[in-house]
């Protein structure tokens, strides 16, 4: 029975995440400090105080969501005896999620990732003047319809997938006109549910260049070390181990789009059978059982959750 570690992107964060387990573990704790320092700032009271209009703020929410992860991870490694290299098959991540995987698989330190995930953030928001771009749920609906879909619309302006998520539901991304343009495209052609998403900036499309230039820069500064189990890529959906290929992949990413259902696919089809969502909520633990027929897969993000891993795991 081959296991898979997975860790959430963006849209899973909420205030007071991970504070149950900071209360309860030391090593928690110890990640948001180093956090915190790696900032030269108190992120650790945003993400459990709030407001919640600053903790979604790209700039914070990504490293948030990742420092949550992390936190599990080494609750996990201290208090059950996870060990990632025995236990794993593979590591993945959703978007930002594919820096914690590469944290927990030892390829970036704690300290690395929350300094990307900050640059990353910030080059995101900036990229696009607000309101020049838009992202929208296509659900109910083959990948390859939205291709068309975003193909016709892109006769305006840029219009891509952005993510391929399974289960029917694909996020498009780009110019915010041609986005409205494939929403309205979509709902001509009978697709169930074709919505606008209240983001701030059209992510893993063209428009994300300046950032993912950004992200090419401040990761030559960074020693990328091989994971100790191999990622599967978001933009490639095919597991990589290789430092150079990990930060082409990373860059990559910036402006491709992430191919969760591929990716999910891909460790199924390797004898993956169960999933393990690492950090905050369950937005993955959902998409595997719609995208894996038969896999197993649960969440785990609080002291409960590691309670029941610990007592499952015997």
């Amino acid at each position: 029975m081959a296991i898979a570690f997975v860790f959430p992107g963006q849209g899973s964060q909420a205030v007071g995440m991970g504070k149950p387990l900071a209360d309860a573990f030391v090593p928690a704790r110890q990640v948001f400090e180093e956090v915190d320092a790696a900032l030269g700032e108190r992120l650790s009271d945003t993400i459990w105080s709030g407001p919640a209009e600053v903790l979604v703020l790209t700039e914070n929410a990504q490293p948030a969501l990742m420092a949550v992860s992390l936190a599990v991870m080494r609750v996990l490694e201290a208090e059950v005896g996870v060990d990632l290299a025995r236990d794993a098959a593979f590591v993945a991540g959703h978007s930002l999620g594919e820096y914690s995987a590469l944290a927990a698989a030892g390829a970036l330190s704690i300290t690395d990732a929350a300094r990307l995930l900050r640059v990353r953030g910030r080059a995101m928001q900036k990229a696009v003047p607000v309101g020049a771009g838009a992202m929208a749920a296509l659900v109910g609906v083959e990948f390859s319809a939205v291709e068309s879909i975003a193909a016709e619309a892109a006769s305006i302006g840029v219009c891509a997938a952005a993510n391929d998520n399974g289960g029917g539901q694909v996020v498009l991304s780009g110019a915010k006109q041609a986005v409205e343009r494939a929403v309205e495209i979509a709902k001509s052609r009978g697709v169930k549910r074709a919505m606008m998403l209240p983001v701030s900036a059209p992510f893993h499309c063209s428009l994300m260049r300046p950032a993912a230039d950004a992200m090419a820069e401040a990761l030559a500064k960074v020693a990328v070390k091989p994971p100790c189990v191999p990622l599967i890529a978001n933009v490639l959906a095919r597991p990589i181990r290789e430092p150079a290929d990990i930060v082409h992949s990373l860059i990559q990413q910036v402006t491709g789009t992430v191919r969760w259902r591929e990716s999910v696919l891909c460790m199924a089809n390797a004898g993956v059978t169960t999933f393990y969502e690492i950090g905050a909520g369950r937005v993955l633990t959902g998409l595997i059982k719609r995208i894996a027929e038969g896999a197993e897969a649960s969440a785990i993000g609080t002291p409960d959750d590691i309670a029941r891993f610990k007592t499952a795991r015997g």
